[in-house]
């Protein structure tokens, strides 16, 4: 099932399964969240839960036991329960069930929220440890958006814009096994931007930690910038497909992230672990501005 939100100013959609969000058009219509296209990337705005990234070997041990996870973890696979909806907002939860346990061993909640608040969308986050023991989570987002937005061949001479005290510092993460380098890069900035170039997705995905940067947005050729990110997150990932002509990129905070390629593979020693013990509840919410 598909839910619809409209405040007069932006209008959105969103799946039931994954609670992904799959539309944003503004009031003329316009859409800016990619449509998914399995020639680039099939997806659109999934939700990252309970794993961000890939894991190392694509398994976890816990308490001595091995279990398998695919990249991104389950959550974007399964089926949400709608608990609220009105014209402004929704709710889906996600419950743990026999499936899931045997991946992940935690009875949980997660909940996740869409709010219209004038020109921007409010994500919304809600996990609730319901079991008796602690928790270790990841959970990040993985919005795409058209890039270009206006009918260009590409998306070579857009820029990236980031609110980060002077050139900020990224790792890099290898397409194939999808872990993260241990080299640190600086990306170069002019005035808060870095234009956007035929090979700048060529080689990896930039992964900005340590609360680098709270705030992202996509630029147009003309200087206007389009869709604004804001989230109060440790990590900051910028992805598109290593081709030029993939039409978007992802701008996605994260609490958590993909395993280092040197990482021993034990679930409470993965680094940006959120932790929860029985009965806490974590929140966070981030914001995408349509300009």
């Amino acid at each position: 099932m598909n839910y619809r939100l409209d405040n007069g100013v932006l209008e959105i959609n969103v799946a039931s399964k994954g609670a992904e969000l799959i539309s944003i058009k503004d009031e003329t219509g316009k859409e800016y969240l990619w449509q998914g296209d399995e020639k680039y990337w099939g997806r659109q705005s999934p939700i990252l839960f309970p794993f961000v990234g890939r894991l190392k070997n694509q398994e976890y041990t816990y308490e001595g036991k091995k279990y398998p996870m695919t990249q991104h973890g389950f959550a974007r696979d399964k089926e949400f329960s709608v608990i609220e909806h009105n014209e402004d907002e929704i709710w889906l939860e996600l419950r743990d069930d026999g499936e899931t346990y045997k991946l992940y061993p935690f009875h949980f909640s997660l909940k996740i929220g869409y709010r219209l608040v004038e020109n921007r969308i409010e994500v919304l986050w809600k996990v609730e440890n319901i079991d008796t023991k602690t928790m270790y989570f990841n959970i990040g987002a993985h919005p795409g958006f058209f890039c270009p937005i206006d009918g260009e061949k590409d998306k070579v001479g857009y820029a990236l814009e980031f609110n980060s005290k002077g050139n900020p510092k990224y790792y890099g993460a290898d397409y194939d096994t999808g872990l993260r380098f241990s080299k640190l890069h600086e990306l170069k900035l002019e005035n808060g931007r870095s234009i956007i170039t035929k090979e700048y997705f060529d080689e990896t995905t930039y992964i900005f930690e340590d609360n680098q940067i709270s705030e992202v947005s996509l630029v147009k050729p003309s200087g206007e910038k389009y869709v604004t990110v804001r989230f109060d997150m440790p990590i900051l990932a910028v992805w598109s497909k290593e081709r030029a002509d993939a039409p978007f990129v992802c701008l996605e905070p994260w609490c958590g992230r993909c395993d280092r390629m040197d990482f021993n593979g034990n679930l409470a020693d993965r680094e940006y672990n959120t932790v929860l013990e029985a009965g806490e509840v974590f929140n966070n919410v981030y914001s995408i501005g349509i300009n």
